[in-house]
């Protein structure tokens, strides 16, 4: 009988140490299998971000200083400055020249005005761009021994140019008597530009008579009776005899004075070529 309880509890004790070893490894397997699982889960991949570093091309112009405020920076120049056009004066009549215009009497001593003009620019000097540069228009009359009788301004677009063409009739050369010998009066207008000159005329269509000027017929002041005025007549044309005498001492254009005329008409009526 006491062996049967000694058996009993050796069976007990067995028992409970087979247990106790089950529940020792089954613990062990479970923490075993639960590293095994963290080690093989994939680790979250880390994200690395790259920057770009770009240089801007250098501008030509220093940069400020960046002790400078945003107003007080100076802008930087990108071109440079376009130089002021000039035109040097042109040369004096020559001797020939004058001696020509003393002699020619057609349309009011055409080449003795046109030299007393390129006498008076020869006179004035460089003409250069900017706010000096303009024109003077005046009202001339010389006597017949070819001295100054009266000299009027009749207007000007720069105070500069009027006075140098004022100092320039002050001190110019004894001129020759006029070609007709009686007072030569006649408007003239002086450019002091670096675009513009006193190109030479032509002579070609001097021996047709001048075309009438018009006269506004209704023109009336407001003060003195209303009187319709007629035009004044033109003058007749020259005869077959006197027509060829004239032709014969007319002088030859020269290619100049031909450009100059046809550059004269473009500016004042357009071309269609030019679109103008």
């Amino acid at each position: 009988m006491f062996t049967r309880i000694l058996r009993g509890q050796e069976r007990l004790i067995f028992l409970t140490i087979v247990i106790a070893l089950h529940v020792v490894v089954a613990i062990g397997a479970s923490q075993h299998l639960l590293n095994f699982k963290q080690k093989d889960k994939t680790p979250d991949q880390e994200v690395e971000v790259f920057f770009i570093k770009a240089e801007l091309p250098k501008m030509l112009a220093p940069a400020p200083d960046s002790s400078m405020s945003h107003q007080e920076a100076a802008p930087a120049k990108t071109q440079t400055e376009k130089p002021l056009a000039t035109m040097a004066a042109p040369s004096a009549p020559s001797s020939n020249e004058w001696a020509f215009a003393a002699k020619y009497t057609n349309k009011n001593s055409k080449g003795y005005r046109h030299s007393w003009g390129q006498q008076v620019r020869s006179m004035m000097g460089t003409a250069v761009e900017g706010p000096d540069q303009g024109e003077v228009r005046f009202r001339i009359e010389i006597s017949p021994n070819g001295t100054l009788t009266q000299l009027d301004t009749l207007w000007s677009t720069s105070a500069l140019a009027e006075k140098l063409a004022r100092q320039a009739i002050e001190n110019m050369p004894t001129l020759p008597p006029t070609p007709t010998g009686k007072p030569l009066i006649f408007e003239k207008t002086i450019s002091f530009s670096p675009f513009a000159s006193d190109d030479k005329p032509t002579y070609k269509d001097d021996c047709l008579p001048d075309t009438p000027t018009f006269n506004n017929p209704f023109a009336w002041d407001g003060k003195s009776e209303h009187v319709r005025t007629s035009p004044p007549p033109a003058k007749p044309k020259l005869d077959a005899q006197a027509m060829e005498e004239c032709l014969r001492k007319l002088p030859k254009d020269s290619i100049e004075a031909e450009m100059a005329r046809d550059q004269r008409l473009m500016d004042q009526w357009g071309s269609s070529k030019t679109g103008r």
